[in-house]
């Protein structure tokens, strides 16, 4: 494998294998910046049994593995490389080569037991750690997006007295101890992964408790009309949109760890079933973003309606309108941090507060307008009806002197 680059994508990152200078060579050439080392000591150790994938396991121990988060830069390395996707796996590879580590910009594709992509078990394996990867730097995003929550965010979980909320903290306790021991141990045994079985179920309820709270959030923007119950609804949803944001960031990262232990549990007892298990993983993963998604964005809208509503009254409510305006940008600002943080697609467009001053400038000039057009349309009128008078009175005129004319005849002739 002497200066050659093995490359796989599986949709969320990019590893790159090879020497560790042809690595960092091929990084550097491409502006490409490793978040993690793929661990390549594990993926020996689970390389398996059997003289081909024994063959690849002690070629890839020469190897160096780094992990790249796709990102629009990472992308285009796929894009320029021409990556080969397998409709089975959904995995794009390739392997490009180059004299002395540097990359011309072709692709091969390998083939042979020496090479880790001519090898579907080994193959498989390193898309279930690259899938755990991804996962984790989510969960490390997600860590960092609720330390910038303003109150201590273990001060807001565990000040909801819900019962579903509390499931979650205990689930959350058992799932952070299987994550500990995992580091320790390597692997996830039999013991570690029946402690943490149970609770899938209790973070999804809690999930979906928290979707709800959302839910009705919005449902109370859209039912307020009148000004004053818009803004306080508008208070009450800017100070606890966040804490259920929280609620849900934290469910999302407990159901990725779970989903780390999940496959490690699979390479142990059925690695044959680990592309279909990390497939599935996938769907269920994007299943989730798609629920949080609809509900957010919802209350996005709802927010933004009343921001907008809001605008519109600020000449009668010059104090309450632009509170709603800026509580609305708070909590689109909040979903927004939130979105990238998941990685959901959003696009945020706040809204700006009419000023009372403007507002009543643009009345004045509207009315201005008005009265300018109406000027202009008595003005025409006026206009039109002496034309409309100067024409009744000359055909009032024509006919009189027609009658004058035709009795001045008759008496002629009588």
């Amino acid at each position: 494998m002497d200066n050659e680059i093995q490359l796989i994508s599986d949709g969320d990152g990019l590893t790159v294998i090879g020497s560790e200078a042809d690595v960092e060579r091929f990084l550097v050439s491409e502006g490409l910046t490793s978040k993690d080392d793929l661990g390549l000591r594990r993926l020996r150790s689970v390389a398996g049994t059997g003289a081909v994938v024994a063959q690849a396991g002690s070629d890839i121990a020469a190897e160096s593995a780094c992990w790249v988060k796709l990102t629009r830069e990472s992308a285009q390395v796929i894009k320029k490389y021409g990556l080969r996707k397998s409709a089975k796996t959904g995995l794009s590879t390739g392997v490009v080569k180059g004299p002395k580590g540097q990359t011309k910009g072709f692709v091969e594709f390998a083939t042979g037991p020496r090479s880790l992509l001519g090898n579907p078990a080994v193959l498989a394996r390193a898309a279930g750690i690259m899938a755990q990867l991804a996962m984790q730097q989510t969960m490390d995003e997600i860590t960092d997006y609720l330390a910038t929550i303003d109150e201590k965010v273990d001060d807001v979980l565990r000040a909801q007295k819900d019962a579903a909320v509390a499931g979650m903290i205990g689930a959350e306790l058992v799932i952070e101890e299987a994550m500990t021991i995992r580091e320790q141990v390597g692997r996830v045994s039999e013991i570690t992964w029946s402690k943490v079985q149970a609770t899938p179920g209790t973070i999804a309820t809690t999930q979906v408790y928290a979707v709800r709270r959302l839910d009705a959030l919005a449902e109370k923007m859209e039912r307020k009309a009148k000004i004053g119950d818009l803004a306080e609804a508008a208070t009450e949803a800017e100070s606890k949109a966040q804490e259920w944001l929280a609620v849900l960031a934290r469910c999302f990262q407990l159901q990725d760890a779970i989903a780390v232990l999940e496959l490690d549990r699979v390479l142990d007892t059925a690695p044959e079933e680990l592309d279909r298990h990390r497939l599935g993983i996938r769907i269920a993963r994007q299943n989730r973003l798609d629920l949080i998604s609809r509900s957010t964005e919802r209350l996005v809208a709802r927010m933004n309606a009343a921001a907008s509503a809001a605008n519109e009254k600020v000449l009668l409510h010059p104090t309450k309108s632009p509170a709603v305006v800026q509580s609305s940008n708070h909590v689109v600002g909040g979903v927004h941090d939130f979105h990238g943080r998941l990685g959901i697609e959003s696009g945020r467009q706040p809204s700006e507060t009419r000023r009372w001053a403007v507002a009543a400038a643009e009345v004045r000039d509207k009315a201005l307008e008005t009265g300018a057009k109406g000027v202009g349309a008595a003005r025409s009128l006026g206009n039109e009806t002496v034309d409309r008078a100067s024409s009744i009175k000359g055909k009032l005129s024509s006919g009189v002197a027609e009658r004058t004319r035709r009795r001045r005849g008759g008496g002629e002739k009588g």
